[in-house]
């Protein structure tokens, strides 16, 4: 099972709540289950988590998003989600799963790397983190015990948080998106500063864009190499795009 980021509770089911628990959980090849949790998987890509993917395989934006992904819009959703499209072969695996593990366990996705936490806000924005129990799990056997920052930080976790949340404050909005006649190319938009960022990337250097919005020179010049700061401009971007939010400071207009 993959858990995304989550806006409500879960109860029930495999999930425990872990507020101010440990919890006793390995994984590494000597359990009898490695590898079985990686099949079969409905796992939402995160903006992040296709920028490391793309970049670690050497691929493109749209190279990556044709050979492993496919997108869908949930009835309860107006923004379109990216997920990982499993292999055809018996059980479905994980297109990056070997007999020795993840083939690309360095850049693996958040929900991968936080398992067998899940991670939600409450009323409030109080972060909370579940534990995820399922019966085929073995992992539960071994000996070593966490503590949640322990284990977010040996996992890698922080990039991911924040923009994670980032993305999270876009897709569980209540704004209005405005005028209906408006709303196809906001949603474009999002699928390409979510999805795209190569895309992204040509909007903000062969447009007016630099026009508009006051980023200091030293600024630019790091986009144009970090796609993490490139992601971070273009998710305040969709802010200030969808919603109207003042997150990006513009130009002072002269005369």
């Amino acid at each position: 099972m993959s858990v995304p980021l989550s806006s409500t509770k879960p109860e029930g089911g495999p999930f425990e709540n872990l507020e101010g628990r440990t919890f006793q959980f390995a994984c590494h090849p000597g359990v009898p289950c490695f590898n079985q949790c990686c099949a079969d998987l409905n796992l939402v890509l995160t903006p992040y988590d296709i920028v490391r993917l793309k970049n670690r395989l050497g691929l493109t934006s749209d190279q990556f998003l044709e050979a492993y992904t496919g997108t869908q819009t949930e009835p309860d959703s107006r923004f379109p989600k990216v997920r990982l499209k499993m292999t055809g072969g018996p059980g479905k695996p994980c297109p990056f799963v070997t007999p020795r593990g993840c083939s690309v366990y360095e850049d693996r996705p958040g929900a991968c790397r936080i398992y067998p936490l899940g991670r939600g806000a409450a009323a409030g924005g109080r972060e909370f983190y579940f534990l995820v129990r399922e019966d085929h799990c073995r992992g539960f056997e071994e000996e070593k015990v966490w503590a949640i920052d322990e284990w977010t930080k040996d996992q890698g976790l922080e990039q991911y948080h924040r923009s994670n949340d980032l993305w999270m404050e876009i897709i569980t909005s209540k704004v209005s998106l405005g005028p209906r006649e408006h709303r196809l190319k906001k949603i474009q938009m999002f699928i390409m500063v979510s999805y795209n960022l190569d895309r992204f990337r040509d909007f903000v250097f062969q447009t007016r864009f630099l026009d508009l919005f006051d980023l200091p020179p030293e600024k630019v010049e790091h986009l144009r190499a970090d796609d993490s700061a490139l992601l971070d401009l273009g998710l305040n971007w969709l802010k200030f795009a969808l919603f109207g939010q003042e997150t990006l400071p513009l130009k002072q207009k002269v005369g």
